[in-house]
């Protein structure tokens, strides 16, 4: 009976020593980086903080160099794969919950819950034609369009009110600082607006724009402030970050890949970032693998994913190792909605889209297909873990019922249409983008409150 027992323990140390070594060894392929490119959710917080990523290690070897030029892009996919969705697994998924439409705010008051009111006396807030920066892509007014009630509609909150828009005092807030909008031509329309909001009160001589470009800078030389963009559509590097010349047959994305941003945008003090249209366009994003060569075909969702979750590891750190002297105040605009079908808000169900519209939709709480809910769910789940590293301007639902402050067939377009087209505005009208003055005067007048 000793014997045995004695045995029987000799066998369990055995078997826990062999336990150990194996466990020991997995740790050390794991720690060198010639592991497999993904690692579970448990093992990558325990090396990575609240942020994996989709590759396992920031040390992993590549061919490809810190950042890829024009010839690289092209021969970046040589081969093309499609994932599986268990790879794509991240982290908290199945604790989404729709919670990007509650209260964010300190006080009682929520900003993002109201009402639109017509108000002609204190809106627009600026004059289209008085602003030299304007851009003809939501010039109007410029482009023929007739009626002028798109801009004297002001966003008023249910149980309080915006504080009313001061450019001097907001210049003054902006003093010896650096305010940049990241994102795409939906963040550049709010990048006009602002820098339309604030020129006016600043004599000439006395401000400056750079030539368009990746990163594009207005600045206020008396208070030595700049407001800037960035283009990055996708947030980390893409195929794409060409703010000219991106109309490209296939997206490729470096999901694990942020540094050729990060080093344009890390000095900024007050960052506004965006991304969400571009991840809809309807086509496959490819990702591009550790392997030279070869990619791997996703969803716009499921990139999307993997892209914020990068964003979101660099937001942790950079807030991390500020200190309070220097400290960023990091803003994130929620998806812009489109108008592209007349029948989810007229009950007629009438043919149709954002073309023709004059006026805002009445319905409390109106939501379309332009806002994609689950989408919505995934993004506040990651903006949830962030938690006060970032602000959050919920411009989704106020920006719902505007189905009339797009530019439709009222702006410039690069295309030549076709005389069928031009026989049926509908075809071709912009119910994505938003005239100025307009909708997104009102995202920065919430910016604007929202400041230090």
């Amino acid at each position: 009976m000793h014997k045995r027992s004695r045995k029987m323990k000799s066998q369990i140390f055995l078997l826990g020593a062999a336990f150990t070594a194996v466990f020991f060894v997995s740790f050390l392929i794991h720690s060198d980086g010639t592991s497999t490119s993904r690692l579970d959710w448990t093992s990558t917080r325990t090396r990575n903080g609240a942020f994996p990523t989709y590759y396992a290690a920031a040390n992993n070897t590549t061919s490809y160099p810190l950042i890829l030029n024009d010839s690289d892009w092209s021969s970046a996919c040589a081969t093309t794969t499609r994932k599986s969705s268990e790879s794509h697994r991240i982290w908290g998924e199945d604790s989404l919950r729709m919670r990007i439409s509650a209260v964010r705010e300190k006080s009682s008051c929520d900003l993002f819950s109201g009402k639109w009111v017509y108000d002609n006396e204190s809106h627009p807030l600026y004059d289209e034609g008085g602003c030299p920066y304007m851009s003809d892509q939501l010039a109007c007014r410029k482009h023929g369009r007739p009626d002028m009630d798109y801009q004297k509609w002001r966003w008023k909150p249910h149980n309080c009110s915006l504080k009313r828009w001061n450019a001097t005092e907001m210049l003054e807030k902006l003093r010896n600082k650096r305010l940049m909008f990241v994102g795409d031509s939906l963040n550049r329309g709010q990048w006009i607006s602002m820098v339309c909001l604030l020129q006016s009160v600043i004599p000439n001589g006395k401000k400056s724009m750079s030539p368009n470009a990746e990163l594009t800078i207005f600045k206020a030389n008396d208070y030595n402030a700049t407001v800037e963009f960035y283009w990055a559509p996708l947030l980390v590097e893409s195929n794409s970050d060409d703010p000219v010349n991106h109309r490209l047959e296939h997206r490729i994305i470096r999901p694990d890949s942020i540094v050729k941003h990060t080093s344009q945008w890390e000095g900024a003090d007050i960052l506004v970032f965006n991304t969400y249209l571009w991840w809809r366009s309807g086509s496959m994003i490819k990702l591009l693998g550790q392997e030279h060569g070869v990619c791997f075909e996703e969803q716009g969702a499921e990139a999307m994913k993997l892209a914020l979750n990068t964003w979101a590891e660099w937001v942790s750190s950079s807030s991390s190792s500020s200190s309070e002297e220097i400290k960023k105040q990091i803003f994130y605009v929620t998806m812009s909605p489109t108008h592209l079908w007349s029948w989810e808000w007229d009950s007629a169900g009438k043919e149709g889209n954002c073309y023709g519209e004059k006026a805002p939709i009445e319905k409390e709480g109106y939501w379309g297909t332009g806002s994609d809910l689950s989408t919505m769910r995934m993004v506040d789940d990651v903006l949830n873990k962030l938690g006060s590293k970032v602000s959050v301007l919920n411009i989704t639902q106020l920006s719902e019922y505007r189905k009339d402050g797009h530019p439709s067939t009222y702006r410039k377009f690069w295309e030549i249409f076709s005389q069928k087209q031009l026989a049926n505005p509908t075809s071709y009208a912009d119910c994505i983008h938003w005239c100025l003055p307009g909708v997104p005067d009102t995202w920065n007048e919430l910016l604007y409150q929202h400041l230090l």
